[in-house]
């Protein structure tokens, strides 16, 4: 309850994960059906890079202001997105970001615990019938809001990590809506700080027996410091075709516009489960 992601919007992480997100949503759409997102930890949905509490910090001017000018190649459809949601003034956080790749049959379930950012993102979609917004428990709505009617869609799950046992309830969280859902892709972040609790997370994953997953990773210098976010990963159930390809291509130009060539840097595309 603590968590407040204004002081760390648009960092690398944010980058990192946006641009996953839009090709995941981007796959989606492809396809005639309709789908449904539900984001479990949706937060303000827009935040302010102005505000005191950006400027505190200044993550966002080491990630999305050295992508704002791109207009060619694997990061363009993202950096586009962001510049039309207020960048560089405002940047547009998951909601807002899916929000903006809906069409009008597509629906989107947004959760926030915080009463603030739930006050924040209610305001903002209040008058939206395609979005939904909930104050509950994210975990707690992998098992009430899933399966989707639809029977197609994604599951974002990016909590804050400031409690403990986050990856053990990622893990659960996986399993559950794979056994609920085999048709959803789940796409799930987490932070990289040191290797061990990223490898015991895949080991619980393997465990799980839940098929067809694949972990995303980039960091900027090496995973060695427990105080540090070194880097960050998106594990993903159920990927879209060719998004394994298209998620390497990313990672390529991301790391060349946001790594300062620290040592030990770099990026890796690893399946976790065979399909």
């Amino acid at each position: 309850m603590n968590y407040r992601h204004a002081f760390h919007a648009g960092n690398f992480a944010d980058c990192f994960k946006h641009a996953l997100l839009v090709r995941l949503l981007r796959a989606l759409a492809a396809k005639p059906k309709p789908f449904r997102v539900l984001d479990t930890h949706a937060g303000a949905g827009t935040y302010d890079l102005a505000s005191p509490e950006a400027g505190r910090t200044g993550e966002w001017e080491r990630g999305i202001l050295r992508l704002l000018d791109i207009e060619a190649g694997p990061l363009a459809d993202y950096a586009e997105l962001v510049r039309a949601g207020g960048a560089p003034a405002r940047y547009p956080g998951s909601p807002a970001l899916i929000r903006s790749l809906l069409r009008a049959e597509d629906h989107l379930l947004a959760c926030e615990l915080h009463p603030e950012d739930h006050a924040a993102l209610r305001a903002q979609f209040r008058h939206d019938s395609q979005v939904s917004v909930h104050l509950r428990d994210g975990w707690e709505a992998l098992r009430a809001l899933t399966p989707f009617p639809e029977r197609r869609g994604l599951v974002l799950v990016d909590p804050p990590f400031e409690q403990p046992g986050e990856f053990e309830r990622m893990a659960g969280g996986i399993a559950l809506v794979g056994h609920r859902f085999r048709a959803a892709v789940q796409a799930c972040w987490y932070p990289i700080k040191h290797r061990a609790p990223v490898r015991a997370f895949h080991q619980a994953l393997r465990d799980g027996g839940t098929r067809d997953l694949i972990a995303v990773e980039m960091w900027l210098r090496e995973p060695t410091d427990a105080q540090r976010l070194n880097g960050c990963g998106l594990l993903v159930a159920n990927p879209p075709w060719h998004f394994i390809e298209d998620a390497a291509g990313l990672l390529h130009e991301l790391l060349s516009a946001l790594g300062d060539r620290e040592a030990g840097e770099g990026w890796a595309v690893t399946r976790i489960t065979e399909e």
